[in-house]
């Protein structure tokens, strides 16, 4: 990609990134750094991403990988924190969450991602696949438990009131 190519790119998928990023993270704030520090590593590689013909699912791919570093950073400070015996420092969700994204936070962090990748992102079974690599009927088993347990909290509660007098 030239310098040009790149911005554009930028501009076309930022938003849609960082939101889908924001779906599998659930922390807006965290989704906002790693998609930039992803397209800063990608700005890095430009020339290769346009030969890959997937720089989107590049860029998407690098962001997760950064956060589950940092998750990983946070959880080993967490668990010196533990070891000394000082109490560890949980964030609260902010007031921009929403009753998707909070459902989704009690997920597995598997089956989050596969349900981001695929209602989010409208990636096939193959392509998450090929993201994630993991085995088309692993994915398919992520959605399936994601769903299932989605089902249950997504009831409409007018369903249970009982008839109306």
């Amino acid at each position: 990609m030239t310098v040009e190519e790149f911005e554009e790119f930028y501009a076309q998928t930022v938003a849609r990134l960082t939101g889908q990023l924001f779906v599998m993270l659930g922390d807006q704030h965290e989704a906002q750094d790693v998609v930039q520090e992803a397209f800063v590593k990608g700005w890095n590689r430009r020339r290769q991403l346009n030969r890959d013909g997937q720089p989107e699912a590049w860029i998407r791919t690098v962001a997760w990988r950064l956060a589950v570093s940092r998750w990983r950073g946070r959880r080993r400070t967490a668990d010196a924190w533990r070891r000394s015996g000082a109490p560890p420092h949980v964030e609260v969700p902010g007031p921009d969450s929403v009753a998707f994204v909070e459902m989704l936070r009690d997920l597995p962090p598997k089956q989050r991602r596969t349900l981001a990748l695929h209602y989010v992102c409208d990636l096939t079974v193959e392509q998450i696949a090929a993201e994630t690599g993991l085995a088309a009927s692993t994915v398919k088993t992520h959605l399936a438990r994601g769903r299932a347990t989605l089902s249950h909290r997504l009831q409409d509660p007018r369903t249970e009131e009982g008839p109306c007098v």
